[in-house]
């Protein structure tokens, strides 16, 4: 029977800030299992830190969703969002549960095509398009969601040299009661443009105007600024069937839809506070339902939520390097997670568990990163137990944006796992070597010994 180990009595005042509701909670409850699949095992097979994803969650939480919306509205069909997390492997899987891509760029055009979707099935959204960009897409028959006045008029310029009519709608930015709006891309409702551009293209006769796109925010934490989104793009759809006879066959609402994380000064869990795919899905649907379109021209409802369907499905596993007392007498505790491969810890309290069993004694604790920079903090404060060097950490909800927001500082990035259905282990993505930047380098002779 192992000795327990010796844990000096401490003394030390509360500054981890205000309790929330449930006040100072201490008994941290560890995560020693991923679906099944031990992750000391993980660590020990695959290294430290280390990338998680579970096919388990995203299946559940992709099919949660689209319960939501398809119970409420005949015409749904999701887009994967391709910036929250363009591995192959996650992208693949949502395409097979249905899902088209969604992308914001060539390189992420291009990722799709290679993954198999048709270009018809593919949403170009962003206000990065090459002029060799359209005409690939213009050719593939996929959708174009025009983002300016420039990105229009070279639009009309490729359509007269090319045989096929681009498929193209706008992105309109509006006033939908949140602060602050987002009005830097697309075209605006309340001053007209978004009208001007609709009218521009529609006397061209040069594009086929045939959706209506909005991306009113990120992380919402109320469904009620969706209603007037629809509300407004309906508006719109009603005014260019009633003046050109013309009917837009989809609204993309885009995304925007929170996850369960924390938030940084939240007083309140985003566990407790999340509207549900149920309560988005009421607030988007009901206004379709009961507007003047009429039943048989009812349009598709497109929708390109990615933080929501991913986050809950990450974890990244870590070791804890050290432990240290700061000059106020706050314990510090160092793990090999740093800010450059978890970005999201920027905004996010992230939920921090052991990953095996360790002492029910907690204290004011700050998480560093193993980066020679002081803001490489995961958490500023959290009441956390005593772990040891050598012991495990587990960080949930780490799915979105932190595969494509990452960098290589430092440190180099490490490897990402799937794990199936079958509770088998798959590796997606590989750590970095040093090969890896190597071949990408040229050092001019002259600098060679």
């Amino acid at each position: 029977m192992e000795k327990l180990r010796y844990e000096s009595p401490i003394i030390n005042k509360v500054n981890a800030g205000m309790p929330d509701k449930f006040g100072m909670n201490v008994n941290t409850k560890p995560i020693s299992y991923i679906d099944g699949v031990s992750v000391k095992d993980l660590l020990k097979d695959y290294g430290s830190p280390l990338f998680v994803l579970s096919e388990k969650t995203i299946t559940e939480t992709y099919n949660n969703s689209k319960r939501a919306f398809t119970s409420r509205y005949p015409k749904i069909q999701f887009a994967w969002s391709y910036k929250t997390n363009y591995l192959n492997a996650v992208c693949s899987l949502f395409h097979q549960l249905g899902s088209w891509a969604e992308v914001v760029s060539g390189f992420e055009y291009e990722k799709a095509i290679k993954n198999g979707i048709e270009g018809k099935h593919i949403i170009f959204n962003g206000p990065d398009k090459s002029k060799e960009d359209l005409i690939k897409a213009s050719k593939n028959g996929s959708l174009i969601h025009i983002d300016h006045f420039d990105e229009l008029y070279m639009l009309i310029e490729i359509a007269d040299s090319i045989d096929e009519t681009p498929k193209v709608a706008i992105r309109v930015n509006m006033d939908t009661g949140i602060f602050p709006q987002w009005d830097r891309f697309g075209f605006n409702y309340e001053n007209g443009e978004a009208w001007n551009a609709i009218n521009r293209i529609m006397i061209s006769k040069k594009l086929n105007l045939v959706g209506l796109h909005c991306h009113i925010g990120t992380y919402m934490m109320s469904p009620s600024p969706y209603s007037v989104a629809t509300k407004k793009l309906i508006d719109l759809a009603l005014e260019i069937d009633h003046k050109y006879k013309h009917k837009i066959k989809y609204l993309d609402l885009g995304g925007g839809f929170a996850s369960k994380n924390t938030l940084k000064g939240a007083y309140l869990p985003g566990t407790d506070t999340c509207p549900t795919f149920d309560d988005y899905a009421d607030a988007i649907t009901n206004v379709i339902i009961n507007s003047q379109i009429s039943p048989e021209n009812l349009p598709t409802l497109i929708l390109e939520t990615g933080r929501a369907l991913i986050d809950d499905a990450g974890y990244i596993l870590g070791t804890v390097l050290a432990n240290k007392r700061l000059a106020s007498g706050r314990r510090a505790t160092i793990i090999d997670i740093g800010v450059n491969m978890l970005f999201t810890s920027f905004w996010y309290e992230h939920e921090i568990f052991p990953a095996q069993q360790c002492s029910t004694q907690t204290e004011d604790t700050t998480i560093y990163g193993p980066l020679c920079m002081n803001i490489d903090v995961i958490r500023q404060a959290i009441q956390f137990p005593i772990l040891q060097k050598g012991d495990n950490v587990v960080i949930k909800r780490i799915g979105a944006y932190n595969m494509t927001q990452w960098m290589q500082f430092i440190t180099l990035r490490p490897k990402i796992i799937l794990i199936d259905t079958e509770s088998k282990a798959h590796i997606i993505r590989k750590n970095e070597t040093n090969s890896v930047f190597e071949n990408l380098e040229i050092t001019p002779k002259y600098l060679k010994k």
